[in-house]
């Protein structure tokens, strides 16, 4: 089990940025892909994006694409979203998660994921 706790949210202004931090504990860790969603009040959960097994390929939701990253560092057992050119729409609390093995669902889909924070509020003012 990877136990992951978010941090980093926040209020800021359209424009700004912010990045989230996803603090894991346990030792496969660094072997997990990592999937950061969202949830605004009212809607579903949303995949914003991953980082796959291999560490480095990334995938996006196409309403994030060019103004969010995601990077890791295994030596903190520490991932990372990096969220700029923020927009009030991205205001939602954001989740992190860590999917341990391919089993058959794509990186976008939630009920691939094993392990998940708790979620951390981004609310971006207009």
């Amino acid at each position: 089990q990877v136990q992951l706790v978010e941090s980093g949210g926040g209020l800021v202004q359209a424009g700004g940025s912010l990045r989230l931090a996803c603090a894991a504990s346990g030792r496969t860790f660094s072997t997990c892909a990592i999937g950061w969603f969202r949830q605004a009040p009212g809607k579903e959960r949303e995949f914003v994006g991953a980082l796959a097994w291999n560490g480095y390929t990334t995938y996006y939701a196409d309403s994030v694409k060019g103004r969010f990253t995601i990077s890791r560092d295994n030596a903190k057992n520490t991932a990372y979203l990096q969220m700029n050119s923020l927009k009030p729409e991205d205001t939602a609390v954001y989740y992190c998660a860590a999917n341990r093995a391919p089993r058959g669902f794509a990186l976008g889909d939630a009920r691939g994921y094993e392990d998940w924070g708790q979620g951390t509020q981004v609310t971006v003012s207009s």
